[in-house]
């Protein structure tokens, strides 16, 4: 079972997914992803995902890529060293910021300049 908390926050927008992002799972995530394409600043908390498969991985990608294409800034918060090994291996912290918590994502979100 997933839950996604979502937490507007002055200027940006917060998604938390709670629970395993896997192929079960993952329509809900895309599905809440898909509603925040015009947000200009969104970070995406996966402090409290245990596991994330590869429709997990693809899906977070897919709503990173509907982001930017709205001029969207994007960062993600990961403190788990299983999923933040997994970020590094794809390559995945080299097409968006990737801290370890939710600071240093919100610093890197507002490090891009825009107003």
């Amino acid at each position: 079972m997933l839950e996604i908390q979502v937490e507007e926050a002055g200027d940006h927008t917060i998604c938390r997914p709670v629970g395993e992002l896997d192929a079960y799972t993952v329509g809900q995530f895309r599905e809440v992803l898909a509603t925040f394409a015009g947000i200009s600043r969104l970070v995406i908390d996966l402090s409290e995902v245990p596991f994330m498969d590869s429709a997990g991985l693809g899906a977070l990608i897919g709503g990173i890529r509907r982001a930017r294409e709205n001029d969207g800034e994007v960062a993600v918060a990961c403190g788990r060293p299983t999923l933040t090994r997994l970020l590094h291996t794809t390559g995945f912290d080299r097409i968006v910021p990737v801290a370890e918590n939710l600071e240093g994502a919100l610093e890197a979100l507002y490090a891009s300049g825009r107003p």
